[in-house]
């Protein structure tokens, strides 16, 4: 199991230098990826393959005993997938352990988790 580092996106109105709203996509790891859910995080996949790859996001039972994981989501070589907020503070979604949970078929597939700055949207 492989932690993905959320990056910080600038906040609005910050002074912003060369470089300073770059990101990076780390490759998925076919054994479990995972990240720390604070709720305001974005995931972004990207499939640098030339073959498509699928993604697998776990759930959890929510507080109905709801569970429905996303699962062999299927991008195209090329392809690139947005997750938003919602799936990172919603019930059904948070591990016991504070962590969401992604699964990549090929490590083709990258991940980036993106943060929303403090105090936004504001």
């Amino acid at each position: 199991m492989a932690a993905l580092t959320p990056q910080t996106i600038i906040a609005p109105f910050a002074a912003v230098g060369a470089g300073a709203a770059d990101f990076t996509f780390a490759a998925g790891a076919t054994s479990t990826d995972t990240f720390a859910c604070t709720g305001r995080q974005i995931l972004l996949a990207f499939n640098s393959g030339a073959s498509p790859y699928t993604i697998t996001i776990s759930s959890v039972d929510d507080e109905k005993g709801r569970s429905e994981d996303i699962t062999t989501y299927s991008m195209a070589a090329g392809d690139y997938a947005v997750f938003g907020v919602g799936l990172t503070n919603s019930p059904g979604w948070k591990q016991t352990d504070g962590t969401i949970i992604v699964d990549v078929e090929n490590v083709a597939v990258k991940w980036a988790v993106l943060t929303l700055p403090t105090g936004y949207p504001g």
